[in-house]
């Protein structure tokens, strides 16, 4: 089988599920605080702060989901029945995340039923995503290129653990971002939380790169194997600078640092992950040929999606440059 196409493909998809999780997360995680930050008028402009971005983020989830459906359906067949709860499960968290938003702008008495809907729905979107990334991780039992598990094999303490690891990294997005975003007293409680939330963020690091190789044979062979281990020790080393980064920035009160210093903890553990996966797309058994569609279907689904790209990428840079800055007292963008 030609092996451009497939490449290409699995790189647009792997490329839309970062800019998702990076996107997204960070309105999510600030959702996930929610409970820290008590008083309402505070509530109202924390929202504020990613009116103008939520539901455009999202655009990036249709396109991994799309892409990998069109591009890889083999892939999409398998995985698909191998996590139908926690997808089921986070997509109804994202629509009533975003029913939540919309409804608690306008709600007198239900406001607080709406406070518990966005944080929720955001709550258990983040766990449920980190669940099915610890499902892939460890693995989908296949046969002739069907699911052939039961529905509750992604459900282990090894999921879990990434589930719990994810919703603090979210939290941890959203608190550097309201750092950024807004100044007072949301700032310095944003900054704490930050501190504690980075902290906790490298402890389930650390938890999982250990736990990986030493459950995962496949894994471990992938990093600690040579000439392997030459090439990827530098990855560790970054991931640690680019956390004092981030705590550097936190305890001197950098307002932009703490942000993108998190995102590249995010970037660096997604680049971990493509190591510890590549080539497969359904681990352990089939890899991004395998399961690839027809190089004239990929050809004609490419020719469309390549112009469209630009476009996306255009109005999202667009729309944070034009609302860029700091969400003071008294603005708002409702």
């Amino acid at each position: 089988m030609e092996w451009d196409l497939p490449l290409i493909w699995a790189g647009l998809i792997g490329t839309a599920v970062a800019m998702y999780v990076i996107l997204d997360g960070f309105d999510l995680g600030i959702a996930i605080l929610f409970p820290f930050h008590p008083d309402e008028h505070e509530r109202d402009r924390i929202v504020d702060t990613i009116a103008p971005f939520w539901d455009g983020n999202e655009t990036w989830l249709v396109l991994g989901g799309v892409g990998l459906l069109v591009a890889f359906p083999l892939a999409y067949a398998v995985i698909m029945p191998a996590f139908y709860i926690p997808v089921i499960v986070m997509l109804l968290a994202l629509v009533f995340r975003g029913v939540s938003f919309e409804f608690r702008t306008i709600a007198v008495t239900s406001k607080p039923m709406w406070n518990v809907a966005f944080w929720l729905g955001s709550l258990v979107a983040g766990f449920s995503q980190g669940m099915i990334l610890g499902g892939l991780i460890q693995g989908v039992d296949v046969a002739d290129n069907k699911f052939a598990g039961g529905p509750f094999d992604f459900a282990t303490p090894f999921a879990a653990v990434c589930g719990v690891g994810v919703v603090l990294g979210y939290g941890l997005l959203g608190a550097t971002w309201l750092i950024m975003k807004t100044d007072g007293a949301i700032a310095e409680r944003s900054r704490d939380q930050a501190q504690v939330l980075l902290l906790a963020v490298l402890g389930f690091m650390g938890i999982v790169s250990l736990w990986t190789p030493l459950q995962f044979e496949r894994i471990s062979e992938r990093w600690f194997s040579t000439p392997n281990i030459f090439y990827l020790w530098p990855v560790p080393i970054v991931t640690a600078l680019v956390a004092l980064a981030c705590w550097w920035g936190l305890t001197r009160e950098r307002d932009n640092l703490p942000f993108f210093s998190a995102i590249g903890l995010f970037l660096l553990g997604y680049l971990g992950l493509v190591i510890s996966v590549f080539p497969y797309l359904v681990p352990p058994s089939l890899t991004i040929w395998q399961t690839a569609a027809a190089r004239e279907s990929q050809m004609f689904i490419l020719i469309g999606t390549l112009p469209l790209l630009p476009i996306i990428l255009g109005y999202t840079v667009f729309v944070y440059w034009v609302f860029r800055g700091k969400v003071r007292e008294g603005e708002g963008y409702h």
